[in-house]
C-alpha cells in the first residue's frame, strides 16, 4: 500500500492527506483492475502505481460532489485498458510470452478447491474479453448498479443492460 500513497508526498499536507485517506479507503478498486488487466506480480505491482500516479495526476479535478469511488473507476480503467494496448503491441515485437494459468499453483488454504477453480475459470474467461467487456464485467461483479456503470464507462444505461446480458450468455456458453 505504501507505492500507492507515496505518489501523494507531491503537494500540500492538507491534499495529500485527503488524497490518501480516499485512495488508501479504496485500494481495493485499484487493485482489482490492476489484477485483471495486467499479468505477474511485477507487472501488476507496476500497472497500480501508474493507476495511482494517474489518480494523483487527476486529483485537482476531482469534483467532490461526485462518488469517488465511481471517479477513480473511470480513471483506472482508462489508465489500465491503455496499457493493455501497450501489451499488445509489444507481444507482437516480443517473444511469446508464458502463460501464467499453466504455472498456477493450488492454494493449500483454499477452503474448496471446486471453488478456487471456478473462480480461476471465471479469471480466465474475464482475462480472455476485450477491454471494454472485462471492464462491464468487473464493474458488474462489484455489484455498481448499471448508472454508474454507464458513467464510469461513457455508455447508456440501456447499452449497459445489452451488454451485461450478452456477456452472461457467453458465459454460459463457456462454462
Amino acid at each position: 500500500m505504501t507505492t500507492l500513497t507515496s505518489i501523494a508526498a507531491m503537494t500540500t499536507p492538507d491534499a495529500r492527506a485527503a488524497f490518501g485517506t480516499l485512495l488508501q479507503q479504496h485500494a481495493g478498486i485499484v487493485f482489482k483492475i490492476a489484477g485483471s488487466y495486467a499479468r505477474g506480480a511485477e507487472d501488476r505491482a507496476d500497472l497500480a502505481q501508474e493507476i495511482a500516479a494517474q489518480l494523483w495526476h487527476a486529483w485537482p479535478k476531482y469534483d467532490p460532489a461526485r462518488s469517488f469511488s465511481t471517479w477513480m473507476y473511470r480513471i483506472a480503467l482508462n489508465v489500465a485498458i491503455g496499457h493493455l494496448r501497450q501489451q499488445e503491441l509489444r507481444r507482437r515485437h516480443d517473444a511469446v510470452p508464458l502463460d501464467d494459468a499453466l504455472h498456477d499453483v493450488a492454494d493449500a488454504n483454499a477452503p474448496d478447491p471446486e471453488q478456487a477453480q471456478h473462480l480461476r475459470l471465471l479469471q480466465g474467461f474475464i482475462a480472455r474479453q476485450p477491454p471494454l467487456d472485462r471492464a462491464l464485467l468487473l464493474l458488474y461483479l462489484d455489484d455498481r448498479p448499471q448508472r454508474e456503470i454507464a458513467e464510469i464507462l461513457g455508455i447508456s444505461e440501456s447499452n449497459v443492460s445489452t451488454k451485461i446480458g450478452r456477456l452472461k450468455q457467453r458465459i454460459r456458453d463457456a462454462f
